[in-house]
């Protein structure tokens, strides 16, 4: 069959409904200035998606030191990638900064959190080697696995006895290959909001002799002091083998970053081909970085005004009667009972009769017949628009149970 006809009738599982929700439902348009309140489609809404966390986006020091760093340097330097033409001591000195932040050796500065992320998994990795991985690992680190060539084993969402299991299989088989382990898994998941048990699977590190990374997207910034993310957070920094971080969450910005031993960083530097072959960043961006890394070392009363709207979010929700699931981040999930076709009526009566904006999360990323709406806290939001949301929630769950939503299909928006 030719490729292109495949396509036509096999849209893939996210593509499947593009038709009826493109515009709105997918790829919506928020505009105006990055907060709390911006426009949808001619409307005010109050939005609860975007991973602003500690307010950077549009914060005044930081657009002042964008803007000169772009007036005095363009977005073209330095042209090249890093290894051929790309190096400037701005570069090094985020590296420095990054490293000495985290209590690591050194530090990689990468281009993109997705690309890095993937990039750094399978450059660790031999054919020789097998990696363990949680069942709820992000789509990079899927991605990265998906590119290593030898073995894989899975263990189910932060189950000890289900880790352990799948580590006993990948011991066995390491011997026979002479490999070594890799385990990897997050600090804070990016969607249900509940830490990886990285304190409890550094437990099984002795006997096992296997290596940690720890993707902390969603960490870095906001938990542990000052924002060193949850390693920080759980008392075991010192045992992560390897901590990636990205610029996109807490920092409100483009890049990312691993940390590790030194000999170990300088092996990424030369083996990670997303960055051996790709353009360095440019710098405003990176500049731009150092400022937001100053701000989170120096300023802890953005992180504390995160959680004061964090927690005054969850419990809200919680005394509401809400399922917020296992949260212990400032990540909130809202689970309800519904279909696809109710969960798409339930958005659209959110932005269009309340104005509130979250993400929605329907199957296969939850179970089917749940509706999972995914709130972001920002200090920049006011605890007058946490007790407006769930106000809104109230309303919309009533409705929800008395069947005002039901349907069949995607609700129309058009």
């Amino acid at each position: 069959m030719d490729i292109f006809e495949r396509i036509k009738t096999n849209r893939g599982p996210l593509g499947q409904h593009s038709k009826e929700s493109h515009g709105y439902f997918t790829f919506p348009k928020l505009e105006g200035e990055i907060g709390a309140h911006m426009t949808f489609r001619g409307k005010p809404v109050l939005v609860w998606s975007l991973n602003n966390y500690i307010g950077l986006a549009n914060h005044p020091e930081i657009r002042e030191v964008d803007a000169k760093a772009a007036e005095e340097w363009g977005m073209a330097y330095p042209m090249g990638a890093r290894m051929m033409s790309g190096q400037t001591k701005y570069h090094e000195q985020l590296e420095q900064e990054l490293a000495s932040f985290m209590g690591k050796e050194d530090a990689f500065l990468l281009n993109f959190g997705y690309q890095g992320c993937q990039s750094a998994i399978e450059s660790l990795v031999s054919r020789n080697d097998v990696i363990v991985y949680d069942s709820e690992c992000h789509a990079c680190m899927i991605d990265g696995i998906r590119l290593h060539q030898g073995k894989r084993f899975v263990f189910q969402h932060n189950d000890m006895e289900s880790f352990e299991k799948q580590l006993k299989h990948a011991k066995k088989l390491t011997a026979t290959t002479g490999g070594g382990i890799l385990v990897l898994t997050e600090g804070v998941f990016g969607m249900a909001g509940d830490q990886g048990k990285l304190a409890e699977i550094c437990k099984f590190k002795d006997e096992y002799g296997f290596r940690l990374f720890v993707d902390d997207a969603h960490g870095f910034g906001t938990i542990g002091k000052d924002g060193r993310g949850a390693p920080d957070h759980q008392g075991v920094a010192d045992k992560i083998d390897v901590y990636f971080g990205t610029f996109a969450k807490a920092m409100a910005t483009i890049g990312a970053f691993v940390a590790s031993e030194a000999h170990v960083i300088e092996y990424m530097r030369y083996n990670m081909r997303s960055q051996t072959f790709a353009k360095s960043l440019p710098m405003p961006i990176v500049i731009g970085a150092l400022k937001r890394l100053e701000m989170m070392r120096t300023r802890p009363e953005l992180q504390a005004d995160l959680w004061k709207i964090s927690r005054h979010l969850q419990s809200g929700l919680k005394d509401a009667g809400f399922d917020i699931g296992k949260t212990d981040s400032v990540v909130t999930p809202v689970f309800l009972k519904g279909s696809l076709g109710e969960a798409t009526n339930v958005t659209l009566d959110l932005r269009e009769t309340y104005g509130v904006f979250c993400s929605i999360v329907v199957y296969p990323v939850v179970p089917k017949d749940v509706i999972m709406l995914r709130l972001i806290p920002t200090v920049v939001h006011t605890i007058k628009d946490v007790d407006y949301t769930i106000d809104c929630f109230k309303k919309v769950r009533e409705k929800l149970e008395a069947g005002s939503y039901k349907a069949e299909k995607i609700a129309s928006w058009a």
